[in-house]
C-alpha cells in the first residue's frame, strides 16, 4: 500500500489506525488519550497550518492523505485539502453522516453562537455538549440561567455555571440522571453524527427536551468522500 497519513479526530479513525501498517502515520491533535497499541507510527500535535502539512507530508514521502477529523474541524479539514493539492497528492476524507431528527424529537439548528444564545432566552437550565467554547462566555450568562458544561476535562466553571469533565461513551441511564438531577430543560448539541445514536438525544426525545443543534460548517471538496470504515477499508485494499 501507498504510504498513508492518517489524520485522526473521530472515534472510527481509531479503527482504520488498527489496520495499518508500521510504514504509515496516525496523526491526532493531541486532545484526548493517545492510543499506544498501534502498529503504524503516531503523531501527536499540529502542523502549522497548510504550509507546515504540506511540508510534512513531502518530508515523509506520503503518497495519501485521509482526513477522518471532526465534522466541526472545518480548519483542519481545509488545511488537509489545500495541502494534499500543494503535495500532489490525492485527498480522500471519511466524513460521518449527520443524525436527522425522529418522531418526538424537537430539534432547533442555529447557525452561530449569537443566534444560539438568542434561541437560549425562554430556557433556565441548559446542557452543553459543544467543548470548550462555550468557557468563554461564563461573564455572559443571564441571571436566570445555571449552565452545565460537559467537557472532556474539567475546567473552572463560577457561580452560575458548573463543568462536567467526562469522556465518552455515554449510556442512557446515566444520561438520564444527569437530565433528571439537574433539571435541564435545554440541551445544546453539534450534529456529529456516528453509527449509533447519542444517548443524550435520546433522553431529550424522551423527556421532550428541545435540542439547540449547531450547523455543520462546510467542508472542502476532496477526490474520495466515504461515510464508513468499511468504504474506507475497501478503497484501501485497492492500492498498491
Amino acid at each position: 500500500m501507498k504510504r498513508l497519513l492518517l489524520l485522526g479526530g473521530v472515534t472510527e479513525a481509531l479503527s482504520i489506525a488498527r489496520t495499518l501498517g508500521p510504514q504509515h502515520i496516525y496523526s491526532l491533535a493531541g486532545v484526548g488519550r493517545v492510543p499506544t497499541d498501534l502498529n503504524c507510527q503516531v503523531r501527536v500535535g499540529g502542523y502549522g497550518g497548510a504550509e507546515g502539512l504540506t511540508q510534512f507530508i513531502k518530508d515523509q514521502g506520503i503518497d495519501l492523505l485521509l482526513d477522518a477529523t471532526h465534522p466541526y474541524a472545518a480548519q483542519i479539514s481545509r488545511n488537509a485539502a489545500t495541502a494534499a493539492q500543494q503535495s500532489g497528492i490525492p485527498c480522500w476524507a471519511l466524513r460521518r453522516p449527520a443524525w436527522q431528527a425522529q418522531a418526538g424529537d424537537d430539534w432547533r439548528e442555529v447557525s452561530d453562537w449569537a443566534e444560539l444564545i438568542e434561541a437560549l432566552r425562554p430556557f433556565k437550565r441548559p446542557l452543553f455538549t459543544l467543548g470548550r467554547e462555550p468557557l468563554q462566555h461564563l461573564d455572559e450568562i443571564p441571571l436566570e440561567q445555571f449552565w452545565t458544561l460537559r467537557a472532556l476535562e474539567v475546567y473552572p466553571g463560577n457561580e452560575r455555571c458548573e463543568v462536567i469533565g467526562a469522556r465518552g461513551p455515554f449510556f442512557i441511564e446515566d444520561e438520564r440522571t444527569l437530565f433528571e438531577r439537574r433539571q435541564i430543560d435545554v440541551l445544546i448539541s453539534k450534529n456529529s453524527g456516528s453509527s449509533a445514536t447519542d444517548p443524550k438525544l435520546e433522553v431529550a426525545r424522551e423527556r421532550g427536551v428541545p435540542v439547540l443543534i449547531l450547523k455543520r460548517p462546510e467542508l472542502p471538496g476532496v477526490e474520495r468522500e466515504f461515510g464508513s470504515v468499511i468504504e474506507v477499508l475497501e478503497a484501501l485494499k485497492t492500492l498498491g
